[in-house]
């Protein structure tokens, strides 16, 4: 029996972003290096523009994994930051758990490299805790199509939903009336194509 549908509330959502680091994102073969990283920085923008608490986590990054790329870094300054010294599943770093349940919201929105570990792993564990889980597929990367396949399969089985970050850009803003122009910038930002949307809204109502 199909799980009832459970819709992203900007209000009882976090974001987690786990293990966007300069060194495994070099590890990302299932999507374009360059739409990767716009999809990563349009889920961190999203994350803002709708005043998500986020948490960023790092796996061993004195390692070959390196640093958090530093564009997060940027755009989250105050956010808690877990750099786990060896943990592979970040829900087996106490600090990560913790931040996560501060935030007092049941809904997680993840993404990570990569996706059969880093994505899959605490999506799992969050789950058997009871915590909604909403899998942002197009910000999370691995190696190839049959690893990213098989990590999707497992985590919808164990009930995760699979999105993009468009879909739950829409599904947290639920209607256009609640802001046109400031949700229209940011798919302008992310989406080429869009901009012209956009252009023709803008041109179409300059004078109302």
């Amino acid at each position: 029996m199909a799980k009832p549908y459970v819709r992203l509330d900007k209000d009882n959502a976090a974001v987690l972003l786990v293990d966007h680091q300069t060194g495994l994102l070099s590890l990302v073969r299932d999507i374009d290096p360059d739409k990767f990283k716009n999809n990563v920085l349009a889920l961190a923008a999203l994350a803002k523009y709708f005043n998500l608490p986020t948490i960023l986590t790092t796996s061993f990054e004195q390692g070959p994994n390196g640093p958090l790329v530093p564009e997060l870094v940027e755009m989250f300054p105050d956010a808690p930051f877990i750099a786990r010294p060896g943990q592979i599943n970040a829900w087996d770093n106490q600090d990560f758990v913790d931040a996560v349940k501060a935030t007092g919201k049941k809904q997680l929105i993840i993404a990570g490299v990569v996706t059969e570990v880093c994505v899959a792993f605490p999506t799992l564990s969050a789950l058997a805790e009871d915590y909604d889980v909403f899998v942002i597929t197009d910000a999370s990367g691995t190696f190839n199509q049959i690893t990213r396949d098989a990590a999707w399969n497992r985590m919808s089985q164990a009930g995760a939903q699979l999105m993009t970050w468009f879909g739950a850009a829409g599904e947290l803003h639920r209607d256009w009336r609640n802001d046109v122009e400031g949700l229209g910038a940011l798919f302008s930002a992310h989406i080429p194509d869009y901009r012209n949307l956009m252009t023709s809204y803008s041109y179409f109502n300059q004078d109302k």
